[in-house]
């Protein structure tokens, strides 16, 4: 074990956990949506890299968790009926893989899956960044909508599915089916809910694939040691770094990694590549142009209500109530690290 740590397989697993950390510090980016695809690229096989990182996660949102629940802002009714959804499936994805073949078949359909996935979360958070930014979401100071009981069940239960089969999904996008269903719900009530639904719906599918396939220690001991420091660093740095640009950049690179993984040829990912470094930009313009606002300026999504940074509150702690354009003083990073 101690020669298997000191490996220089482990060694890039925890230089690739304390960057992407970084990341996932300074923009909220889903941890697993990075993570996965990283270890899945270092040559661990899918199944290890989606057991290994959900344990791994476990730990992170945990500590994330117990602080928004000490300061009470989770709306818990909804917390627990997306539970209710979330972690039987979530249990389950680990004994689903098991039934689709030879271990060759389920490595090849997983990393499959972790590509759809990958895309799923990419296209989700453009349509969060979209609607904070255009529509106001996650703009209100009100509670989440009542009666919308079995659709919320149903959420939790999609997003626990895919955390159980990919670990991609807790965050990013079961954030924006929140949005959705309940778009008067305050942005710091929406992360505080996001987050503390996550911890149970992570613990259940880490436990599915630790009964099925175990854990390695050569790759979760370096997970937890580099994410850990590399996160706080990253939420340190987050009052100075444009994280906008990072955040469009991540979503860049969630697409040709999920492209890639479904096996789309090195030449068609690099013009999808060159086609949204240079049309992004543009559309976004447009999109601006569209709502009334000056094709370049501000950037709107510096002020979302993103995973890992609370916008309630100033840095003194006092609560203020943004307005349509959002805060005007940076945010206060909190210690989450969403997937």
């Amino acid at each position: 074990m101690p020669a298997e740590l000191l490996s220089s397989a482990a060694l890039a697993v925890l230089v690739v956990s304390f960057l992407v950390g970084i990341v996932v510090g300074l923009t909220g980016m889903g941890g697993g949506a990075l993570m996965t695809p990283a270890l899945v690229f270092l040559g661990i096989p899918p199944s290890a890299a989606v057991a290994n990182d959900l344990v791994a996660a476990a730990v992170n949102k945990s500590v994330g968790a117990a602080v928004h629940a000490r300061t009470g802002s989770p709306d818990w009714r909804l917390a627990r009926l997306l539970v209710i959804g979330s972690v039987p499936f979530a249990f389950a994805g680990a004994f689903l893989i098991r039934l689709l073949g030879s271990p060759e078949q389920q490595e090849a359909l997983l990393k499959v899956l972790i590509g759809v996935a990958l895309l799923l979360a990419a296209s989700t958070y453009t349509m969060r960044v979209y609607g904070s930014s255009f529509l106001g979401w996650g703009r209100g100071s009100g509670e989440a909508t009542r009666g919308r009981t079995v659709p919320t069940v149903v959420v939790g239960a999609v997003g626990g599915l895919l955390v159980g089969l990919t670990s991609v999904g807790s965050g990013s996008i079961i954030m924006v089916a929140l949005l959705l269903l309940h778009p008067g719900l305050a942005a710091r009530r929406l992360v505080g809910t996001d987050l503390v639904q996550a911890v149970p719906l992570v613990l259940a599918a880490a436990v599915g694939h630790v009964i099925t396939s175990g854990v390695d220690w050569a790759v979760l001991v370096p997970l937890v040691v580099g994410g850990t420091p590399g996160t706080f660093l990253g939420s340190r740095l987050a009052a100075w770094v444009p994280g906008s640009a990072i955040r469009r950049g991540i979503v860049i690179v969630l697409t040709l990694t999920g492209i890639t993984l479904l096996g789309v040829p090195p030449m068609v990912v690099g013009a999808v590549g060159a086609g949204l470094l240079v049309l992004g930009p543009l559309a976004w313009a447009l999109l601006r142009r569209a709502h009334g606002l000056p094709a370049f300026g501000r950037d709107d999504t510096d002020d979302e209500p993103d995973d890992d940074h609370d916008h309630d509150h100033d840095h003194d702690g006092r609560d203020r109530a943004p307005g349509p354009s959002g805060p005007t003083a940076p945010a206060v990073p909190d210690e989450r690290t969403p997937r």
